[in-house]
């Protein structure tokens, strides 16, 4: 099975390299794309036989225009998705991906455990949640219909890079190429067996977890999803000190750019509490504030450290299956539980 992967991984790699709707034939691979606003004015368009034509100002086409047989694609797979929620952190290290395990888990968990749903690692350089789930040594499934995610639950679907790629494996690709990969990602994989009737829902909810920043994956995958009909939204995971707050907001102003809105702030390690006496210890003090102040944003989830947590998550264990009942399990069973209110209460 290991060949197997190994080969869909190449065959997506000469994919990425000959795939003509994506750059102009002969374009570098540093290519901004010609519906950039900086195509044929770019540095790295220097010496591309396409730079005249890119450079002159001939209308830009939309998405749909440009790939509609891809666009027609995702429609098909993720078009009748409830609610798809980007997760987003200005900087790393704010625990961004263990915030996507958990709360992907506590909401497969509500509602008696009907409610579907999605969970896409785009972290290409450094897909973590595999490890974070248990299920690193699972593989991937292709069938006629598509690649078959790894089901978690009977209820969590979970697809990553981390499952067609060995775990030492280095994935150095320039934009264009993770531009590719994320297409394919959400053209082909199949997160119900239902996906094909019109009139069922495919998934009640799809995380879609990304690199910290703003960069190609989030450029790449946005547009894609937005086209798909979908309703769209974001999720922003702070820590509550400036240094990471600073970034926060670069964020937010990136989702206002792109029209991406902002369902709320999470705040991880907002506090350690005491398991004797229940005293809340401020490990990143709110110098400025917190996050509420610092980002015009609602605070929609306080999640507090807990190293029980971080041992569950090293281990691959559903906290919700270990740990249930602690302060910081109910702050996800809360911080779903406010999710959902809030896109109910925005139509979304």
């Amino acid at each position: 099975m290991g060949y197997v992967i190994i080969i869909v991984v190449l065959l997506m790699l000469q994919q990425m390299h000959t795939d003509s709707t994506l750059l102009p034939e002969g374009a570098p691979l540093s290519c901004p794309g010609p519906q950039s606003d900086s195509a044929g004015r770019d540095p790295a368009c220097a010496g591309c036989p396409n730079q005249a034509l890119c450079a002159s100002g001939a209308p830009k086409l939309s998405l749909e225009e440009r790939e509609p047989e891809i666009v027609a694609e995702i429609r098909n797979r993720l078009g009748r998705v409830r609610h798809c929620l980007f997760v987003l952190s200005g900087k790393g290290g704010v625990g961004k991906s263990s915030v996507s395990t958990c709360l992907a888990w506590a909401l497969a968990r509500q509602n008696q455990c009907r409610d579907q749903v999605g969970l896409l690692d785009l972290d290409i350089c450094g897909p973590s949640i595999p490890c974070l789930m248990g299920c690193l040594d699972s593989e991937v499934h292709q069938s006629a219909s598509g690649w078959s995610p790894v089901f978690v639950t009977d209820n969590l679907a979970l697809m990553s890079v981390g499952f067609l790629t060995s775990p030492d494996q280095a994935l150095i690709w320039r934009g264009p190429q993770k531009n590719s990969f994320i297409r394919d990602i959400l053209c082909k994989v199949t997160w119900t067996d239902n996906y094909a009737d019109e009139t069922a829902t495919s998934l009640d909810y799809l995380l879609i977890d990304t690199p910290p920043g703003t960069s190609d994956e989030h450029l790449s995958s946005v547009p894609y999803v937005k086209a798909a009909g979908c309703p769209v939204a974001a999720l922003i995971v702070t820590t509550p000190q400036e240094v990471a707050l600073s970034d926060v907001r670069k964020e937010i102003n990136f989702c206002e750019k792109i029209g991406l809105r902002i369902v709320g702030v999470i705040e991880n390690m907002s506090a350690v509490e005491c398991p004797n006496c229940g005293f809340a210890n401020e490990i990143f003090p709110r110098t400025t504030g917190g996050a509420d102040s610092l980002t015009g944003l609602e605070v929609i989830g306080r999640i507090p450290l807990d190293s029980r947590l971080t041992r569950c998550l090293d281990e691959g264990q559903c906290p919700f299956d270990v740990i249930d009942g602690l302060p910081v399990t109910k702050a996800f069973d809360t911080l779903a539980s406010n999710i959902k209110a809030k896109l109910n209460q925005n139509g979304l």
